[in-house]
C-alpha cells in the first residue's frame, strides 16, 4: 500500500516509536525508493482525475494525505489538464439532469452539488446553458 510521508509518519508516531525511530525509518524508505510523494501524487492524481475536480484532489492531497500544496501543483504542471466541463457533464447524466424537465429547485440542488465537489461556478453554468440550449435545440427539430 502506497503511503505519503506524512501518513507513514502519523502512522509510525501512532504506533507510539520514538520520534528519532521514525525519522531513521522515513530515510531508511527514502534511501530504497519506496516512499516517494511526488509518485504518490502523480498516481492518485492520474487515478481520479476522470471522477474528480481539480479543487477536489487537491483538497484530498493536503488534508487526507499532508501533501503541501507545492508539491501538489508542481504535479499539476506536468499532466494532461483534466476536461472539467467534461467531468460536470458527467455528473449531470448521472444525476438524470434533463433541462427541459427540471424545475428550478432540482437544479438549484445540483448546482450546489456540484459545488460541494469542488467544481467552479462558471463551470457549471456554462455547460448547464449548453445543456438548456441542446435541449432547446432538439425540441425545436421535433425530437
Amino acid at each position: 500500500m502506497d503511503r505519503t510521508e506524512a501518513q507513514l509518519r502519523e502512522k509510525l508516531l501512532k504506533a507510539e516509536f520514538e520520534p528519532e525511530v521514525v525519522e531513521q525509518a522515513i530515510a531508511y524508505v527514502y534511501s530504497y525508493g519506496y516512499l516517494d510523494d511526488e509518485r504518490y501524487v502523480r498516481n492518485y492524481i492520474e487515478y481520479r482525475k476522470e471522477q474528480k475536480s481539480r479543487r477536489q484532489l487537491e483538497q484530498e492531497l493536503r488534508f487526507r494525505k499532508g501533501v503541501s500544496p507545492e508539491l501538489i501543483q508542481k504535479v499539476y504542471e506536468n499532466l494532461e489538464p483534466s476536461d472539467e466541463k467534461a467531468l460536470i457533464c458527467r455528473q449531470l447524466e448521472k444525476k438524470h439532469y434533463h433541462p427541459l424537465e427540471s424545475d428550478e429547485k432540482k437544479e438549484q440542488k445540483i448546482i450546489a452539488s456540484l459545488l460541494r465537489k469542488g467544481f467552479r461556478m462558471g463551470d457549471i453554468l456554462s455547460v448547464i446553458k449548453e445543456y438548456k440550449e441542446n435541449a432547446q435545440s432538439f425540441q425545436n427539430f421535433g425530437f
